[in-house]
């Protein structure tokens, strides 16, 4: 036998500041757990909204750039998904198996973002030259920097971000569909979740 401590404490043993057990569990976890639903779905409501005002929109894309066959299926899906899905992630409707589904179309999306960059150059030689000669067209001198290199640098920042981005909704929305709705949802008011 060795002497290994049982694990038979309590949460609230294990605080360092045991008094702040009601406040950690009673206000901060569910709170915040309702908030982090929130953002994840709200961001993916406001990333659907575009494809829910053009359903069809995203066809050419899912056919020619992801192979998929049956692009008029899986467009409006997919604004669905983001657009629908993310307003039940918010309030907690259905939590768990809506926020599966938008993990998985955010993985594709990662796959997506890491397999086909946005590339080095935004701009040719000829487009780096229009531009200095009518600077008028650039708002920032932080801009002409940016775009002197033809746009590289611009290129990479914005891939960065779709990245983190994918990567950040993919996270959250696979936690959800781990943990569920919580203690402020929906599925806890009608006392079922999957």
């Amino acid at each position: 036998m060795t002497d290994m401590p049982e694990m038979t404490s309590s949460p609230r043993d294990r605080l360092i500041l045991p008094a702040m057990a009601p406040f950690y569990h009673g206000f901060a976890q569910p709170f915040g757990w309702a908030l982090f639903r929130v953002i994840i779905g709200g961001l993916l409501m406001v990333e659907g909204w575009p494809k829910i005002i053009d359903p069809m929109g995203q066809v050419g894309f899912v056919e020619n750039v992801l192979g998929l066959p049956a692009g008029w299926f899986f467009s409006p899906l997919l604004a669905v998904l983001q657009f629908v899905g993310g307003g039940m992630i918010a309030v907690g409707l259905l939590t768990r198996p809506v926020a599966l589904a938008n993990a998985i179309m955010l993985a594709v999306t990662i796959w997506f973002h890491v397999t086909h960059p946005y590339g080095d150059a935004f701009l040719t030689a000829e487009g780096i030259a229009f531009l200095t000669a009518n600077a008028h067209f650039l708002t920032t001198d932080g801009q002409a920097q940016l775009l002197g290199d033809g746009g590289t640098a611009l290129l990479h920042q914005v891939q960065d971000k779709a990245e983190f981005n994918s990567t950040f909704w993919f996270a959250g929305a696979a936690i959800i569909a781990a943990f569920g709705g919580g203690a402020i949802s929906l599925d806890r008011l009608l006392g079922r979740e999957f």
